[in-house]
């Protein structure tokens, strides 16, 4: 089982990657990502769910129209991991 992230390790995530916010009353980060029209949105997310897949991570997430909002968290770890943290930043580079 992974080890939840160090408050230093969040710290720094979240200092270089200032679009991902923690979320209020748990312990996982989440962004919004804003596309043209929803066939954009739709494409994203098949990047992601492909991306994802291939880490055996897979992202809580939701679209309405052309915003997909991601949340991530290890749930066997019980909250935020390197995992999470990895899969953001690979999330990051499809944009």
């Amino acid at each position: 089982m992974m080890k939840q992230l160090e408050p230093e390790a969040r710290t720094a995530f979240l200092r270089d990657h200032p679009l991902w916010h923690l979320v209020a009353g748990r312990d996982a980060i989440t962004r919004d990502f804003v596309f043209a029209d929803f066939s954009e949105a739709f494409a994203f997310m098949t990047r992601v769910a492909l991306l994802a897949e291939t880490m055996n991570h897979h992202p809580e997430w939701s679209n309405v129209y052309r915003t997909v909002s991601i949340t991530l968290s290890t749930h066997d770890a019980g909250g935020l991991t390197e995992l999470d943290t990895r899969l953001a930043k690979a999330i990051d580079a499809l944009v």
